[in-house]
C-alpha cells in the first residue's frame, strides 16, 4: 500500500500529475484544490495517497493532506458515491467547508459540487453527519489541538471508538478529560476519566 509520495512534479493535467520519485513517475489522480497546492514543474511536491483496486485498474488518488485523504474515505464508503464524485466534491469544497456541511446538515452545499445533485447531496450530508465530527480539521479546533494523532490522547479517543463511542463524542470526552488531568495524564487514567464523561 503506498500511502505517501514525496519527489518532483514532472507533469500534470487537469486532474491527474505525475510525481517522479527516485525515476520512476507515479500517475497520481487528484482533485483540483491538490493540484493547485503544487509548485511549478520540476517542483518537491509531497501527496497523501489511496490505492484503489478495481477489476481492470489500479489507480493512485493524490491528496494536499491527510485530512483531504479521510474525507475522501468518508466520501466514497456513501452509496452512489465513487472516486470521481468524492474528487469533485474536494474540488469545490475545502475539508472545513465539507465538515461544516454535514454536522450543519447543509445539503445545498454539497450540492454545488459537479455531478452531485440534490438527493446525493441529502444522501451524503445525512450519512456522514455523526461523523463529521470525529474528523478534526476545522482551522483552530480546540479539540485538534487537544487530541492529536498518535499522541495519548489520540489513543484514549481510539479507545473510546472501540467502545462504541461516535468520534465525535470521544474527541471531546477526551478534550474534557484533558482539561481536568493535565496535558501529563496517562492513557488509563486518561481513557477512565473520559470514559465517565461520555457516559454523563
Amino acid at each position: 500500500m503506498i500511502a505517501k509520495l514525496t519527489g518532483l512534479l514532472d507533469d500534470f493535467g487537469p486532474d491527474w500529475a505525475v510525481i517522479d520519485v527516485a525515476g520512476v513517475g507515479y500517475l497520481v489522480h487528484c482533485s483540483a484544490r491538490t493540484l493547485s497546492s503544487f509548485g511549478p514543474r520540476g517542483e518537491r511536491a509531497t501527496v497523501f495517497t489511496e490505492l484503489q483496486v478495481s477489476e481492470t485498474d489500479l489507480r493512485l488518488i493524490g491528496f494536499a493532506s491527510g485530512a483531504e485523504r479521510d474525507w475522501f474515505r468518508l466520501l466514497t464508503g456513501v452509496q452512489g458515491v465513487g472516486s470521481k464524485v468524492a474528487l469533485a466534491i474536494l474540488s469545490a469544497l475545502t475539508t472545513e467547508e465539507l465538515q461544516r456541511a454535514c454536522a450543519g446538515g447543509d445539503a445545498a452545499m454539497v450540492a454545488r459540487a459537479n455531478g452531485v445533485g440534490p438527493k446525493l447531496a441529502g444522501r451524503i450530508v445525512n450519512e456522514l453527519k455523526d461523523r463529521a465530527g470525529g474528523l478534526a480539521v476545522v482551522a483552530g479546533s480546540a479539540l485538534l489541538a487537544a487530541v492529536p494523532a498518535g499522541s495519548v490522547s489520540g489513543d484514549a479517543v481510539s479507545a473510546l471508538q472501540n467502545l462504541g463511542f461516535k468520534p465525535n463524542v470521544a474527541t471531546d470526552a477526551v478534550a474534557r478529560a484533558l482539561d481536568e488531568l493535565g496535558d501529563g495524564a496517562g492513557l488509563n487514567e486518561l481513557i477512565r476519566v473520559a470514559l465517565k464523561r461520555a457516559a454523563g
